[in-house]
């Protein structure tokens, strides 16, 4: 794409944009530029058609009979399957290797105590000291529950290979990284680590929240173990939509789940006492499955599975592009200070740059309907979601932070009062 010298050149690029399809199918505040689709994605347009669906037809009027497959019902007992065989395309994973279920820290629970069991006398899970919170108090958690001299090995923020490579010694069972950085947005080779991880005989569990829905992701390709991901970022299934998880098909037989709930039996409404596992990745489902957040979650897949993984990546980083040269080109503060790689192999579908007052800048942002988010202590992030996020969407972001520092226009008493979320 030729750079985008003017706003106009970014209007002209929405009008030829192969994505511009999409945006009118999500329900988009009118003057709400949305930067935040990486944190929680929009409302899909068709979704609550869909939820009214199941609510007012298939719960209020068969009943407990939607629970079974169409004719007899509507096939609410199968929907892990149906959604993780649908992601599984969107993961570049195998047929049969995904399920829908659960919280991503529950599935991430579950997989790295399946992990650690299938490399018995390695008691040492690697990770990054800024890895996503939850990823590593599941992994602290599971190493006190075991009591068998477990630990959490944490590596310094944004380890290169080489310091990656020389962690993995023979007491390591597990790698467990983010494919996308939370906070910096930076984006690792998921398959040469993989394999230097096989290598030395460790197997990989990958986090793919800021992934799944952003770029492409090649889990069978990249020979990675397992992964899990959340539903409510880039797929849009609305807020504590449910998670996913994965395991590479040559673990299915010796998994073992530390979870062992009725779902995942061999034959779960036989009702017997003992337990029995089921074939394949089902043995790691647990209960229930939550059949309206599910029924949320389905559109937005079956929105991203319409999409060409390799258009979205090349206009997230197209966007993510345009956003950094039009704030640097302007250069409004000498504090503001870019966080995410500049190179395109190196990045998600986010930029960050770090402000001594944060804070108060998105504030001041957000009132003017730009709406990113902060992650501490000084971080100020943005997402840039292909479906709906325009060219100009971005160039007018760009303009608007520029003036909230040149005029500290953030400085005012309203910005500075803090919430719980950020």
């Amino acid at each position: 794409m030729k750079p985008l010298l003017t706003r106009q050149d970014c209007l002209a690029a929405d009008s030829v944009d192969s994505l511009a399809h999409f945006r009118p199918r999500f329900t988009l505040p009118p003057g709400v530029i949305y930067l935040d689709g990486n944190s929680l994605g929009p409302l899909p347009a068709a979704t609550p058609a869909r939820v009214a669906q199941v609510v007012q037809r298939e719960w209020g009027e068969q009943l407990i009979r939607s629970w079974n497959a169409p004719p007899l019902g509507a096939g609410w007992v199968g929907l892990p399957q149906r959604l993780g065989d649908r992601l599984a395309t969107l993961l570049g994973a195998e047929p049969a290797s995904v399920r829908v279920c659960d919280s991503t820290s529950i599935n991430l629970f579950k997989l790295l105590a399946a992990a650690l069991a299938l490399r018995p006398g390695r008691r040492v899970i690697v990770s990054e000291a800024d890895n996503f919170p939850t990823d590593l108090y599941m992994a602290q958690g599971l190493a006190a529950l075991l009591a068998q001299g477990h630990r959490l090995k944490l590596l310094p923020a944004g380890a290169r290979p080489q310091v990656i490579a020389e962690a993995l010694d023979d007491d390591v069972a597990v790698l467990m990284l983010s494919h996308v950085h939370y906070r910096t947005g930076a984006l690792h080779d998921m398959a040469a680590l993989t394999a230097l991880a096989h290598a030395r005989g460790a197997l990989t569990l990958w986090d793919l929240a800021h992934s799944a829905g952003a770029l492409p992701v090649t889990l069978a390709e990249s020979a990675a173990d397992f992964a899990v991901g959340c539903g409510y970022k880039y797929l849009n299934g609305g807020p504590g939509a449910p998670a996913f998880l994965y395991a590479a098909p040559r673990h299915h037989a010796a998994l073992a789940s530390p979870l062992s709930g009725w779902f995942g039996h061999a034959k779960p409404f036989a009702f017997e006492p003992d337990y029995v596992p089921a074939q394949g990745v089902d043995r790691l489902l647990v209960g229930t499955p939550p059949v309206l957040s599910m029924a949320a979650l389905e559109v937005g897949i079956e929105m991203m599975a319409e999409a060409d993984p390799q258009a979205l990546r090349a206009k997230s980083l197209a966007l993510s592009d345009l956003f950094i040269a039009r704030v640097e080109a302007e250069r409004p503060d000498a504090g503001l200070t870019l966080f995410t790689p500049r190179h395109h192999e190196a990045r998600g579908s986010q930029v960050c740059f770090t402000h001594p007052a944060a804070w108060p800048v998105m504030q001041a942002l957000i009132a003017r309907g730009v709406i990113g988010d902060v992650r501490a202590p000084d971080i100020l992030r943005f997402g840039f979601t292909p479906l709906y996020t325009r060219f100009v969407d971005v160039w007018d972001a760009a303009a608007q932070l520029v003036d909230i520092l040149r005029t500290r226009a953030w400085d005012a008493s309203q910005f500075h009062a803090k919430a719980q979320v950020t």
